[in-house]
């Protein structure tokens, strides 16, 4: 048979395995076998040199028309098997509802805190933050509080280890007595104002929200580790008009317009005069309540301002905080706190 006659018997056969591939490694190896770099059609180029000279336009012609039917044939055959191998190996229906995959939701504490630290952006507050490991001198001494005060008892603070044991960048020296201080889990997010106070001058307007940690016991009311978010306003002439007329406007912000705010005087030893923050809404008398206590606030302490290195005869500011968790609890009518960290998504998914 001479070459011309073999050209076309070749091409039906290799159609015919081409169809016939099961799977996509048959499929690749008929290709080999066929029109790979020694598959039978590349013979067959390399024996035109054999032929006529006026039979070898011809049979070059037939030999590519062939393997361009040939090449077409294989990528057919590839998707139809591509698809086999997509499908289900058992019986499918196809006519059930899709199953989408679960959108994540973010932790309702985390939906607080990003709306408050929404609300305080709107007039002007940047976010500060600092270690959650603290020393004395940045969590107690720098804010006025006294060695025999309650909170400095090791039954009340997590205390942990001397500074001269932790990294230099946690921790820095006592600067009041010039003693090694020990190193503690913060009991509240001001030890960050003290930080940002003297990492710059006046005027500071900052909100620090973050974790914080006491020596409570778990109760539906107290954890030993909360979240709370503090504001510091200093500036020249702050007054306690600013900080209520701040304070109302927040707490509208995240209850609701027909919010009312009253202060209550109260002992801080790190603000003064100093108050305790009182609320009611519609919320709040639905709760068969006239007034809930919210948060602790008052003017930043002289003497404050003196450990910072602020002039408090120039300078005057105020501060405020309170827990993420209460405002949270207030605002989804939830009634225990350990929900918020037993990562029940049946709870999760209700936010």
């Amino acid at each position: 048979m001479s070459l011309l006659n073999e050209i076309e018997p070749l091409r039906q056969n290799a159609l015919i395995e081409l169809q016939a591939a099961s799977d996509l490694a048959a499929l690749d190896q008929t290709k080999g076998a066929w029109i790979g770099p020694h598959g039978k059609f590349t013979a067959l180029m390399k024996q035109l040199g054999s032929l006529a000279k006026e039979e070898r336009p011809t049979a070059g012609k037939l030999i590519n028309a062939a393997k361009v039917e040939l090449e077409a044939a294989l990528t057919a055959r590839r998707e139809e098997l591509e698809l086999q191998a997509a499908l289900p190996k058992e019986p499918t229906d196809f006519t059930l509802p899709g199953r989408r995959r679960a959108l994540g939701k973010l932790h309702p504490l985390t939906q607080v805190t990003e709306d408050i630290v929404r609300a305080f952006r709107k007039i002007g507050f940047a976010v500060a933050d600092g270690p959650e490991i603290e020393d004395e001198y940045h969590c107690f001494d720098a804010l006025n509080t006294p060695a025999d005060h309650p909170a400095r008892d090791t039954q009340d603070t997590f205390y942990l280890a001397s500074i001269a044991e932790a990294s230099p960048s946690v921790s820095s020296p006592r600067e009041t007595t010039g003693k090694t201080p020990a190193l503690l889990l913060r009991t509240h997010t001001s030890s960050v104002q003290i930080r940002v106070m003297k990492s710059q001058p006046p005027p500071v307007r900052i909100i620090v929200p973050g974790r914080v940690y006491r020596r409570d016991n778990a109760d539906a009311t107290h954890n030993p580790t909360f979240h709370q978010i503090e504001g510091l306003y200093v500036d020249k002439g702050v007054t306690v008009g600013d900080l209520k007329g701040t304070v109302e406007f927040v707490f509208r912000e995240l209850m609701g317009g027909d919010v009312k705010i009253r202060f209550r005087p109260h002992y801080f030893s790190y603000t003064e005069p100093s108050y305790e923050i009182d609320f009611t809404n519609a919320l709040v008398k639905k709760m068969g309540k006239d007034w809930l206590e919210i948060a602790g606030c008052g003017m930043v302490n002289p003497i404050v301002f003196e450990n910072v290195g602020y002039d408090p005869e120039i300078w005057t500011g105020w501060a405020f905080g309170f827990g993420i968790e209460r405002i949270a609890m207030l605002r989804y009518g939830i009634n225990d706190i350990r929900l918020f960290y037993e990562n029940d998504l049946r709870f999760l998914r209700q936010f």
